[in-house]
């Protein structure tokens, strides 16, 4: 069986990989890296895996032969950087306190929870579901659609990731999740080409002069079908890649026109790393449901959130999620704390002006090197695309994975999305000093490649 193209992260059955794996002579790490792989399945950008890890604290990982590591990846939980001490503390009280809940009892933390999500979500966003992972409330956040429009389809996008579940996986637009293996999907799973200015899928070179027909596309298929539950998508793609202009006004006004929901998977850009509580803030638009994961337990607890609009309460008789974790003290606790600690510390603002500091620097040292194609993000979420001809934008994933193993060996860890594409996402709790030093090391691999 020929394997999907992988965009979603970095390959880890490359020959950049194995070359990574053969410089490691660290015993310990060897020999734990031997039993990951002969215990786990094997699957795409997971085991065999990269690395050790023995420690993690603030915005650094430690594997087990002490070597150090800025973590840029994180798998977006990290916002509050790894074991917060408040967070720890609050997580070690409340399981002296209550441990555990079943679901058809109230608890304190969780309805507490689902009260500040509704409080700091914008317009009527108030009613809230929890799972244990992001795919999951994608899942509910399907089921919700159906239940209030009477329709079962939904329009997405091609590229877009969504979590790997089957419904998840039929909404997103990655072969990774829905090729081969995971066939066949969900019925009436329709997908167009998303937003993407620097390789727009309608040939057009930027948005000035296009008129956005990403966005017209939406509104002809909707009035095409005639019957789509929802459009599901990212506001912001976490590649990353950010909408052009208007291009969510028009589609929230096409939503409206073909009653249908629009549902916005905020699970890695959201809580503040785009430099707003929700990235979709920037775009002046409020969905019908969105969804929250990863950074909301902290890094330390997973916990996920549906959060729909109030009067989307219609499906009382159905189970929407019935998930056994889904009122647990323990991590509802811990996604409280995790709020209350990006609120009070301001990690929003701080977001906003360390992306900038960072968009500058990058701009500046690395706008005109022929092997940067593109450089774009929001936030303290940025990445850098590799090219190998600037004027034709053609990816260079060979290089960018050359690049992307010399940050390890110089002591920072981040992702490659889309094949080519450095994508940048720290911490919101990191100095300043740390982020020009993490930048020093990318600048300088990518100047390495002569």
């Amino acid at each position: 069986m020929t394997g999907p193209r992988h965009t979603e992260g970095e390959s880890n059955t490359s020959a950049a990989r194995a070359a990574w794996a053969a410089r490691q002579e660290n015993a310990a790490t060897r020999e734990l890296l031997r039993r990951d792989a002969d215990a786990f399945l094997h699957q795409s950008l997971s085991s065999p895996c990269v690395s050790t890890i023995a420690k993690a604290e603030g915005i650094w990982i430690e594997d087990t032969a002490g070597r150090r590591y800025m973590d840029f990846h994180g798998n977006s939980v990290h916002h509050i950087g790894y074991g917060h001490p408040r967070l720890k503390q609050a997580i070690r009280d409340q399981m002296d306190a209550l441990p555990f809940a079943p679901r058809r009892f109230a608890c304190e933390p969780a309805v507490e929870l689902a009260e500040e999500l509704g409080r700091i979500a914008p317009g009527d966003l108030g009613k809230v579901l929890f799972t244990t992972g992001g795919s999951d409330a994608v899942e509910v956040a399907l089921k919700l659609a159906r239940a209030a429009t009477g329709r079962f389809k939904t329009l997405s996008f091609w590229d877009a990731f969504h979590g790997a579940g089957f419904g998840a996986s039929s909404v997103g637009g990655e072969a990774t999740f829905r090729s081969h293996v995971a066939g066949p999907l969900l019925p009436g799973a329709e997908h167009v080409a998303p937003f993407h200015c620097y390789h727009c899928a309608y040939g057009h070179p930027g948005p000035e002069e296009c008129g956005l027909p990403c966005a017209s596309m939406v509104d002809y298929v909707l009035a095409r079908e005639g019957d789509v539950a929802a459009v599901v998508a990212e506001p912001m793609r976490a590649v990353p890649v950010t909408p052009p202009p208007g291009y969510w006004r028009r589609v929230r006004e096409a939503c409206d026109r073909h009653g249908t929901l629009l549902i916005l998977d905020e699970i890695p850009t959201g809580l503040g790393k785009t430099g707003r509580m929700f990235s979709f803030e920037h775009d002046g638009v409020v969905p019908d449901i969105t969804v929250l994961g990863k950074s909301l337990g902290g890094g330390m607890l997973p916990i996920a959130a549906c959060i729909a609009r109030r009067d989307l309460d219609v499906a009382g008789d159905f189970a929407l999620g019935h998930y056994t974790h889904e009122k647990n003290p323990v991590t509802t606790r811990a996604a409280l704390t995790t709020l209350q600690i990006i609120a009070e510390e301001g990690l929003v603002d701080r977001a906003a002006e360390l992306g900038d500091h960072a968009m500058a620097r990058l701009c500046d040292d690395l706008g005109s090197d022929p092997r940067v194609g593109d450089i774009r993000g929001r936030g303290l979420m940025f990445g850098v695309e590799i090219v190998s001809d600037r004027a034709a934008r053609t990816p260079d994933p060979e290089a960018a994975e050359r690049i992307y193993y010399r940050c390890l060996e110089a002591g920072l860890s981040f992702k490659i999305s889309a094949g080519n594409v450095l994508t940048l996402s720290p911490p919101l709790v990191i100095e300043r000093t740390d982020l020009d030093r993490a930048l020093d090391i990318v600048t300088a691999a990518i100047r390495a490649e002569g």
